[in-house]
């Protein structure tokens, strides 16, 4: 967009309008009616338009042009000229999205500050836009566990399409960085991602976030899908959404148009659907919370975002991302984590998965008390397990055990939580606990060592762990 297209159908109106602008270094285009216009606009979007608001011989006025224009091309400032101006003229064209207004015959000096001013606001929302894109960019997808690795292939696989796709799995764990990663990976990446947050939106107001509204006030305002022209639209916690509204989702994805709350006209609207849920949408739709046909519209690339627990190998990563951001952003101090302070970490319960993660690593840094490593004392929870002279507490259950029973219990857990850890490696977790693999083995039998890990992400049946060295469950 590096042109101004004027739409007058008074010749003399026209190149002088074009004159004027090719002296101040504008590039132009001209259309004489409202057929030459939009063939213009459909060949290359300009970066403005100076629009006419009565055309002779066209199919169209300038209003409808207008109208059209704002919706297929939002970005492109709209200055409207007319002989015949009014008030009420003014600001109807004003409420359908035009930037200005300027009656005939207009004063040159006047006619170019509006138009730098326009294009100048064009510019900025360029220039805003490029840098929330950055900011989606830079969302990195990172890890190094087999279930990581498996979710980042799927990913892959569907970025280059436009097939809808329903992410699945905890909260916290991660499923908005997958749609931004699906999206910054697409031919959509410049166009917009928009997210709905159908869980915090009240129901009686979610149409009217959606769809956008008309009224004679305030004219036109754009909802959800409309600002998602072009781009991906993110429906997160989409169970959350109301009955009515679904059905009314389901019709936009099947027509590709809707109409605003109050409006007549229909929006055409070109956008991919990526959705998200933490509940069992078969349950819901057996419980009649859910259409079964909107499920069906929805999940054509179902997704499973696995939980920290699954991915535990991960988490130092992780952890170092994160203090490298709050290090950025809030010049947090850039600590390093212990070894000691990483264990405790990949053994920890997770429940609120890589949100909670980062929680804790902005907590840590806030109130941590120098640029030194981060200790296990540091963590959340693990004050607690020592005693005024360093002793370890007991917990109760463990406390009343046989000193052979408290043991084999310890030991089975303990060596449970590394190989977790390890994400089902026996030579690393037998590196890490100072034993020779087949005597790791022995231990683990004589324990009655057996899990699930393939199901799961703990380890599998003790028979799946006699692999060769670098195998993993």
């Amino acid at each position: 967009m590096s042109d101004i297209l004027i739409v007058d159908d008074e010749k003399d109106i026209r190149e002088l309008i074009s004159d004027i602008l090719k002296d101040e270094g504008f590039a132009t285009r001209m259309a004489a009616n409202s057929d030459d216009c939009m063939a213009e606009l459909n060949a290359e979007p300009p970066a403005l338009m100076i629009l006419d608001i009565w055309l002779k011989d066209s199919r169209m006025d300038g209003i409808d042009i207008l109208k059209q224009v704002k919706r297929d091309n939002p970005d492109v400032p709209v200055i409207i000229i007319s002989g015949h101006g009014n008030i009420e003229i003014a600001v109807a064209a004003i409420r359908q999205g035009a930037y200005d207004f300027i009656e005939k015959p207009f004063n040159i000096d006047q006619l170019m500050v509006v138009i730098s001013r326009a294009m100048e606001t064009a510019r900025l929302r360029r220039e805003n836009s490029t840098l929330r894109r950055r900011e989606v960019t830079s969302a990195e997808m990172l890890g190094q566990s087999v279930g990581f690795r498996k979710l980042r292939e799927q990913l892959d696989k569907v970025t280059k399409s436009n097939g809808r796709v329903m992410l699945t799995g905890e909260p916290g764990s991660g499923k908005e960085v997958a749609a931004r990663f699906i999206h910054a990976g697409s031919a959509r990446a410049a166009a917009p991602f928009i997210t709905v947050n159908s869980a915090s939106i009240a129901p009686e107001r979610m149409e009217e976030v959606l769809f956008g509204r008309e009224t004679p006030e305030r004219g036109v305002e754009k909802g959800l899908l409309e600002q998602s022209h072009g781009g991906v639209i993110y429906f997160d916690e989409v169970a959350d959404m109301p009955l009515g509204t679904q059905s009314k989702i389901l019709r936009v994805l099947t027509e590709q148009q809707f109409t605003r709350v109050g409006g007549v006209d229909k929006v055409r609207v070109d956008l991919r659907v990526i959705s998200s849920t933490t509940r069992d949408l078969a349950q819901e739709i057996a419980a009649g919370r859910f259409r079964q046909e909107l499920f069906d519209r929805l999940n054509v690339v179902p997704i499973a975002v696995p939980a920290l627990s699954e991915r535990r190998e991960d988490i130092p990563l992780l952890a170092a991302h994160f203090i490298e951001i709050f290090n950025r952003t809030q010049g947090l101090a850039l600590r390093e984590i212990s070894e000691d302070a990483s264990a405790v970490m990949q053994a920890m319960e997770w429940p609120g998965n890589i949100r909670q993660l980062r929680n804790v690593m902005e907590r840590v840094l806030i109130l941590g008390d120098g640029n030194g490593p981060i200790e296990p004392r540091e963590l959340p929870g693990q004050e607690a397990g020592r005693g005024d002279e360093g002793r370890i507490v007991l917990g109760g259950a463990l406390a009343t055990l046989p000193l052979r029973e408290a043991r084999e219990l310890f030991e089975r857990e303990y060596l449970l939580t590394q190989i977790n850890r390890f994400g089902g490696n026996i030579s690393r977790t037998a590196n890490f606990v100072g034993m020779e693999r087949s005597a790791l083995h022995r231990k683990l039998k004589s324990l009655g060592v057996v899990t699930s890990s393939k199901a799961g992400g703990r380890v599998a049946h003790l028979d799946d762990l006699m692999l060769d060295e670098e195998e993993e469950v």
